[in-house]
């Protein structure tokens, strides 16, 4: 069977839409006969953008994916042939059905803290409030800087950089590095935006952990529609893939989704996969975090999971 036409679900932000460009470039290199066509569809997440996380009805349906479930809803009803995501929004526990049939060679994983001023983790002002959605994140920082104040926010990726400009203006906030580069508003440690000049500090990514996935785009599937598989298969990178599954299986095993406090990074070196990660106490956030880090050769990477989740 040939296949003529994927259409391609997303969300209507502008990184979404954006990484959904990329991801119909890929398709139409790889596949020149194939007709793309996008789908925008509003999820639980995109709705309610008023709610703070831990201020939704059902607080456990955001560790179920309350940026994909729509998108599987269209999957599943045949309305779209694939959905594009960013990972880290993908829970590790996939619903019965779907397959992650691709992911794209990753970007930067590293978060980045924006602020006016040229602050450091270790220079930001005694006090100082940060702007984050990621429990991640905000254990991270308090970790390092007990002494910071976290301010919950919410909004895509300009609306949250613009929460360091203006009246009330947070001292910084803390954002994924690929974002903010996909969407062109970073660039030599600086960002642009409405005339205005922002500080843009990466952090070390030993120092402060990436979320599991963070950086890849992921092409989900219905997991038996082998054509659509097949075509989307072509554009994935296998390095990407072997990381990313070490990532994703520690924290299923874990039984941790997108807002448990995670840290993973994950590098690859003569042919040896390395995998550190930090987790702290989701019910005491105060407690010291556990730190582990283990290898394994790349084809073992849920192997490597295991190992470093029988070390906690």
């Amino acid at each position: 069977m040939i296949l003529e036409k994927i259409i391609l679900g997303t969300r209507g932000s502008e990184l979404a839409l954006t990484q959904t460009t990329m991801v119909t470039a890929e398709l139409k290199a790889a596949h020149p006969q194939l007709g793309v066509e996008r789908q925008i569809i509003q999820t639980s997440g995109d709705k309610r953008q008023d709610l703070r996380f831990s201020e939704f009805s059902d607080v456990a349906m955001v560790d179920k994916g309350i940026f994909i479930k729509e998108l599987e809803i269209a999957l599943a009803d045949s309305q779209i042939d694939a959905a594009v995501h960013s990972l880290k929004d993908v829970p590790s526990d996939l619903a019965a059905g779907f397959i992650i049939a691709a992911v794209l060679p990753r970007a930067a994983i590293e978060d980045v803290l924006v602020s006016a001023h040229p602050y450091t983790l270790e220079t930001l002002p005694q006090g100082a409030r940060v702007g984050t959605s990621s429990v991640r994140r905000a254990a991270q920082l308090k970790f390092l800087r007990p002494d910071v104040q976290i301010v919950e926010i919410r909004g895509n990726v300009p609306t949250r950089v613009k929460k360091v400009m203006g009246e009330n203006a947070l001292d910084a906030v803390l954002l994924a590095a690929a974002g903010l580069q996909r969407l062109g508003l970073m660039k030599d440690e600086q960002i642009q935006i409405e005339g205005a000049r922002l500080c843009a500090l990466t952090l070390d990514p030993v120092t402060f952990l990436p979320a599991a996935g963070q950086g890849a785009i992921a092409i989900e599937c219905r997991a038996g529609d082998e054509a659509t598989i097949r075509a989307i298969r072509a554009l994935n990178d296998a390095e990407t893939e072997y990381r990313i599954t070490a990532e994703r299986e520690f924290l299923k095993i874990l039984g941790a989704g997108c807002q448990t406090p995670v840290g993973a990074h994950t590098w690859i070196k003569d042919g040896q996969l390395h995998m550190a990660v930090r987790v702290f106490n989701e019910a005491d956030l105060a407690l010291p975090p556990v730190e582990r880090e283990a290898q394994r050769p790349v084809q073992e990477a849920a192997q490597l999971a295991a190992d470093l989740a029988g070390m906690l």
